[in-house]
């Protein structure tokens, strides 16, 4: 029965791998369970803290639940940024980080059947894509993405393309016969998104390739 206590001791005197254990546990749960089905008891476990502690940090399943959003939304936005825009990297790139983040994709899915009315953190959500559709639009005036689309599609359908196989594996080994996890089909994968890139390409097939600080 010692044990939680000196975990907790530990935890009391680092509250930042304390913070950085609870996120990691509640993306966990909320990836296997959904936000409804997620147990402050569970993640406490699986953080292997006391519960009041979690508390302590994060008041309630919902502001948990809110953080572990907002960080993964600043990973990705991370990731933006230091793209080049040069869809033949941008789209292999993407596709590898959702093969390599497969609770985010999951946690995303049990929100969409869950089905919410309410759909939390969706200010701080919303300006998450404001930005994101803006760096599209940008990429549009240097001619590194064709402006013949609306950014609003661009995004999505980059998106869409390096989701999909990861969000519903079961329908990816049916089609291409492998695990969507397998590594030859991820090369195989990244290889097709390279060479499609060229549908995001304005007219004549020309980019500019800009390079972003990392």
């Amino acid at each position: 029965m010692a044990r939680p206590h000196k975990i907790e001791g530990r935890a009391t005197r680092n509250p930042e791998r304390t913070r950085e254990l609870i996120l990691s546990a509640a993306l966990k749960e909320f990836a296997a369970q959904g936000f409804a089905g997620a147990r402050v008891d569970a993640i406490a476990r699986r953080a292997a803290i006391n519960k009041r502690m979690l508390y302590h940090y994060f008041g309630n399943k919902e502001d948990l639940f809110r953080a572990v959003l907002r960080r993964k939304i600043a990973e990705r936005q991370a990731w933006g940024e230091a793209s080049t825009g040069e869809p033949a990297e941008t789209l292999p790139f993407w596709f590898k980080a959702a093969c390599h983040d497969a609770d985010w994709i999951r946690l995303l899915e049990w929100e969409a059947l869950q089905g919410a009315e309410k759909i939390i953190d969706e200010k701080e959500r919303r300006a998450a894509v404001g930005r994101s559709l803006n760096r599209v639009r940008q990429r549009q005036a240097r001619g590194q993405l064709s402006s013949e689309f609306d950014p609003r599609h661009i995004f999505l359908a980059m998106l869409s393309l390096t989701m999909f196989p990861v969000a519903f594996p079961q329908l990816t080994k049916m089609i291409a016969g492998k695990s969507a996890f397998d590594p030859k089909f991820q090369d195989e994968r990244a290889e097709f998104l390279k060479k499609f890139a060229v549908a995001f390409r304005p007219a004549g097939g020309q980019t500019v390739k800009i390079h972003f600080a990392q």
